[in-house]
Order: structure tokens, then C-alpha cells, then sequence
């Protein structure tokens, strides 16, 4: 087996100074996050220009859905191998290869001028956020080892994605209206570009452990074809129902392929996914209550969209200004409290704490009214999504917290697939329930602004059961870790002596 690091990164040799490490990591931080901007922003960016993209190119209303679901479906289907690849090859070339395929598809996708060309664009969108998501979290837990500063990258890393979400629909809107729908997409170069230059030289070196370690080609097709095929399945459910033969034979076959997978690493000299990953309870629990999560906020971060567009009639850019505050206060409790709340009360102490705000969030969103006040009725929902600021650092750390220096990659890989999961599952579910309990309530007689408050009612409501479900697991699942300033003075006086053997 070859050597996994070089000397070259960050956090080794020992000519450059203490002072000199500390910007270099922090430097690969801010490339990190910039990557990560870019992707999330992307994603949230181009659901508010829809309407404007279906107009100029002459999507129909079945063919529009691809330009979500190509890229859905390429992003969460490659996650996993390439994780494990950034494991094998270097987690810098995963990244770097990753961020330059999705600039260049941005491109394409801005120029775009037929329906085809936007799909095959926003495909090779999903590729390339796939190769650079993936390992972007095993990158950071093994620059930051020191549980204090971990603990504030992972609070700095969360709050990028939680705010590009809330920054792509304020931007999507004031970018279409301004202009037109193609700068939505113009405008991931500058922010790819400078990730680029800035990651050559900030991102630690590493020559990774060899496809000798785990090149298992049979495995990669199982995985890569059950995930794509299973994603693909959840994507198209609200045309053909849960119980129709396309959903419960395509679901089938997928579920066929990932168990083969699973029973393929267990045989293989050189597995793809080593299991062990999966004998940690944590690791296993956190993936679960992400998913669960996830699910649940795509009734949050979209259909409290459609619902101020359908039913209030704010138009794009007002529709971005009126979510701002969740953003903010997102920002705010990621970046200002989270990481000393992880470090005195634990981990899974906080992300309870989390779970309890969110499921208040979408409680107070099952009551909201045809004729809502925007002061009395939505800002104290905006401002209880604080409760994200909490959930998803500590989770992120949860995540990650089991995985062996060799297999980061893999665990970034993996915990960012169940995001995925749980963002198609939501979609399908929650949008599906919505539009269901809409067309019922229509051809009963109510009016639609009544008939769309109610459907959203339903979905608002199913979310909340899903995050009931969430904090009863990690309740279960998640260990009471020994946190605070003790457990932080042990991890302390071990990275000192580990950083005093390298000066």
C-alpha cells in the first residue's frame, strides 16, 4: 500500500512556524467553503428561475423537472465512489477536478440555448459538485485535529452551506428580474476560478493510498447504478405514484443493486467501502438523523417559497428578502455560538436542542394563514430556524467523528449521500402530499389560494413527523459523548504532543 500524505500539507514538516500553519489551514478552509458556496448556491439559485428559464427555452412543464433532476441525480449517485476515490487518488485532485468540470459546465450552462443543452449542462454540474463535495469534509477533519478549532471550522463550513441556500434565492430572484436567468449561472465563474487558484496552493498534498486499496470496479457499478437508479425512481414519483410499476419495480431494482454492494464489500480483497465505517454507532446514527432532517427542511427551504409566491404573491426577489433573516440568524448561531456550545455541552446535546427548535419551525408553519401577516405570522419562523445553526454543525461533527484518517474521504462521501437521499425523498414526498391535498380541496370548491395553504398545511405537518422521527433517533442511536472542557483538554494535550514531535 503506498503512503496516503505527502509532507507537503498544512499541518506537516517543520520549517514554516506555528503562525504559518494556522494561516494555511484557515486559508484551506475559506477555499473549502467557497466550494461548498458555490455548489449550494447553485442548487438554491436555479428553483426561483424557473418560470423564466421555462419561457425562454420552451421546456414543457414534464421536461422542466430534469433541470433539477439531472443534477440531482448525477450529485447524489456519485458522492459515495467519489468519496472513496478521494481516499485512493488524493482527496486535492478530488477537489480540484471536481470544482473545474463544475466551472466549465457552468458555462455551458449559461450559454445554453435549447432545453438539451441546459440538461446535459446541469448533469455535468452534479459530476463535478459530486467529486468536490465529497471529500471536501475529509479535507477539513484532518487539517483541523486540534477539537477546538475542528470545532469552529465544521461551525464555519455548515454556515456556509445553511446561508448559500437562503443567498441563492435572494440572488436568484434579484439576478433574474434584473437581468436575465442565464447569470445565474454566469455568475458560479468568478467564485470557481478563484476557488481554483486559491485551492493549488492552500489545500494540503496528498498522494492518497493507491486504487491497489480498494479499486473494486464491480462494487463502484453497484453502488454508482443503485444510488443513480434509486434517485431517479424517488425524482419521479409525483408523476407516477408510489404504487404505480414504474415506482415499485424501478425502487426494487435499485434496492437489489445497493444490497449487492453491501454483500460485495463484505467479499472483497479490496473493498470500495470498507464496512467498518458502519460499525460505528455514531457515524451510523448521524447519517440517519440527516436524512430524516433533510427531508423534513425541503418543506422549509421550498415550499415556504412557493407558498409566499402562490398564496401571498411576493415575486422572486421579495420572496429571497423575506427568508433573509433565517439566514442570518443561521449565520449568526453557526458562526457565533455553536462550536462553544459543542464544546460544553456535547455534540448531541446540542443537536437535540436543535431538533426541538426546527420541529417549532415547521409546527408554526401548519397554522400559517390564506392572509398572512408577514411580521406575526412568518418572522417568528424565520427566527427559530436558529435551530438550524445549531443541528447541522453538531451533526456534521457526529458524522465524521468515527472515521479512521484513511477513510475521511469516504465518510465526507457518505455523510453528504444521505444529504442527497434525504433532499430527493423530501421532494417526493412532501411536494407530492402538498400537491395531492391541493388538487382534492380544488375539485371540492375552495378556492386555490385556500386549496395551496392547506396542501402545504399537510406537507408542513408530515415534516414536522419526520423530525419528531429524527430527534427520537438520535436520542436513541447518538452515544452521550464526554464533552466540555475536560474532554477538550485530553484532545488538546494530545494534538500538542503530536504537533511537539513535528517542530
Amino acid at each position: 500500500m503506498s503512503s496516503t500524505t505527502t509532507s507537503t500539507g498544512p499541518d506537516s514538516g517543520s520549517g514554516s512556524g506555528f503562525l504559518s500553519r494556522f494561516r494555511s489551514r484557515w486559508t484551506a478552509l475559506a477555499v473549502l467553503a467557497t466550494g461548498t458556496l458555490m455548489v449550494i448556491l447553485d442548487g438554491s439559485i436555479v428553483t426561483v428561475a424557473m418560470p423564466a428559464i421555462q419561457s425562454d427555452l420552451g421546456f414543457t412543464p414534464a421536461g422542466l423537472s430534469w433541470v433539477v433532476n439531472a443534477y440531482l441525480i448525477a450529485f447524489g449517485s456519485l458522492l459515495l465512489l467519489a468519496g472513496r476515490l478521494g481516499d485512493l487518488l488524493g482527496r486535492k485532485r478530488m477537489f480540484l477536478a471536481g470544482t473545474g468540470i463544475f466551472t466549465a459546465a457552468s458555462l455551458l450552462a449559461a450559454a445554453a440555448g435549447t432545453p438539451a443543452v441546459l440538461i446535459a449542462a446541469r448533469f455535468l454540474q452534479g459530476v463535478g459538485s459530486a467529486l468536490a463535495a465529497s471529500v471536501s469534509l475529509g479535507i477539513l477533519v484532518t487539517l483541523f485535529r486540534e477539537p477546538g478549532e475542528r470545532a469552529k471550522a465544521i461551525a464555519v463550513f455548515s454556515f456556509t452551506g445553511a446561508a448559500g441556500a437562503s443567498l441563492g434565492q435572494v440572488l436568484g430572484g434579484v439576478l433574474t428580474d434584473a437581468l436575465d436567468w442565464h447569470w445565474i449561472f454566469f455568475i458560479n465563474l468568478p467564485i470557481g476560478l478563484a476557488a481554483l487558484l486559491l485551492a493549488v496552493p492552500a489545500l494540503p498534498a496528498d498522494r492518497g493510498q493507491g486504487l491497489r486499496a480498494g479499486a473494486d470496479a464491480p462494487g463502484a457499478l453497484l453502488i454508482t447504478a443503485g444510488l443513480m437508479l434509486g434517485i431517479y425512481t424517488v425524482v419521479k414519483v409525483e408523476e407516477h405514484g408510489w404504487t404505480s410499476a414504474h415506482t415499485l419495480g424501478l425502487g426494487g431494482a435499485a434496492a437489489v443493486l445497493i444490497a449487492a454492494f453491501f454483500v460485495r464489500q463484505g467479499r472483497a480483497r479490496t473493498p470500495l467501502m470498507p464496512l467498518r465505517i458502519l460499525r460505528s454507532r455514531t457515524v451510523v446514527g448521524a447519517n440517519v438523523v440527516q436524512m430524516l432532517m433533510v427531508a423534513a427542511l425541503f418543506s422549509f427551504q421550498v415550499l415556504v417559497a412557493l407558498y409566499l409566491q402562490k398564496v401571498q404573491g411576493y415575486g422572486a426577489a421579495a420572496t429571497g428578502l423575506a427568508m433573509l433573516p433565517a439566514a442570518v440568524v443561521i449565520g449568526a448561531v453557526s458562526l457565533g455560538v455553536s462550536a462553544r456550545l459543542n464544546a460544553r455541552f456535547g455534540e448531541r446535546n446540542v443537536l437535540l436542542t436543535g431538533l426541538v427548535l426546527l420541529i417549532g419551525v415547521l409546527g408554526l408553519l401548519t397554522r400559517v394563514p390564506v392572509h398572512a401577516d408577514y411580521a406575526v405570522d412568518l418572522l417568528p419562523v424565520m427566527l427559530l430556524a436558529a435551530g438550524f445553526g445549531l443541528a447541522l454543525p453538531a451533526l456534521t461533527t457526529l458524522g465524521m467523528s468515527g472515521a479512521k484518517e484513511e477513510d475521511a474521504g469516504l465518510a465526507s462521501g457518505l455523510f453528504n449521500t444521505t444529504q442527497q437521499i434525504g433532499m430527493a425523498l423530501g421532494v417526493a414526498v412532501l411536494s407530492t402530499l402538498a400537491a395531492s391535498r391541493t388538487d382534492a380541496l380544488t375539485a371540492a370548491g375552495r378556492t386555490r389560494p385556500e386549496a395551496l395553504t392547506e396542501g402545504y398545511h399537510l406537507a408542513f405537518a408530515t415534516g414536522t413527523a419526520l423530525l419528531v422521527a429524527a430527534l427520537v433517533t438520535a436520542a436513541l442511536l447518538l452515544r452521550r459523548t464526554s464533552t466540555g472542557r475536560d474532554a477538550d483538554r485530553r484532545e488538546s494535550r494530545g494534538s500538542q504532543e503530536e504537533y511537539a514531535k513535528t517542530v
